[in-house]
């Protein structure tokens, strides 16, 4: 076995680390028999050293629109909103509808009918409270950023609570009342969920 340049060797508990360099004079000597029979002496039983010195490419992330996700997380945190009190329960079966002054009446009956087109869809079934109203605040943070107009919210009805009562009902209708870009909204039609559901209609973009 010959030296050969960029490999160190090791043997038993003392490591020896023989590295002939090419560009060096004594890399280009003619080494005799002895010092040949040394060398092959000094590294019998031993293996090289691994010397794999690539560096893993490390990824670029991805630029962050940081105003954009400020912006959006104050509107999140402005949405986390007060509870409604426990004797504002709505019954089992009562139809949620909620109008802001000013509305038009001819609006709220379009979206009694489901005359308008639903642009997009949250579904808070098997959530906690605080799940809930967490995930209501980041949907409205998106469609007000999207300037989607028309949405549907299902809140289930309580089928698979411990009173059989819908607890999330009262909380949603609480929370969309309480913000100025919920204009109105009702329970949905049978077809679209029933008492479990709402129509929402949000404020045009100014």
């Amino acid at each position: 076995m010959y030296p050969y340049a960029g490999h160190a060797y090791y043997t038993g508990k003392l490591r020896h680390r023989h590295v002939i360099n090419p560009a060096s004079p004594m890399s280009k000597k003619e080494l005799s028999e002895e010092e040949r029979a040394l060398f092959r002496e000094s590294v019998a039983g031993t293996r090289p050293l691994p010397q794999d010195k690539i560096k893993p490419y490390a990824q670029r992330s991805k630029p962050q629109p940081n105003q954009r996700l400020r912006d959006e997380q104050e509107i999140i945190q402005s949405l986390l909103l007060s509870d409604p009190w426990e004797d504002e329960a709505l019954p089992t079966g009562e139809e949620s509808i909620f109008m802001r002054d000013g509305v038009a009446p001819t609006l709220m009956r379009r979206l009694r009918r489901g005359q308008y087109r639903i642009q997009a869809e949250l579904d808070l079934h098997g959530k906690t409270r605080v799940e809930a109203r967490e995930a209501l605040a980041h949907f409205l943070a998106t469609c007000i950023n999207h300037q989607q107009r028309c949405v549907r919210i299902i809140h289930g009805k309580g089928h698979g609570s411990i009173n059989k009562q819908p607890v999330l009902k009262t909380h949603v209708n609480h929370w969309l009342q309480q913000r100025d870009e919920v204009l109105a909204f009702c329970s949905a039609r049978p077809v679209d969920g029933g008492h479990g559901a709402l129509y929402v209609l949000l404020r045009r973009p100014r």
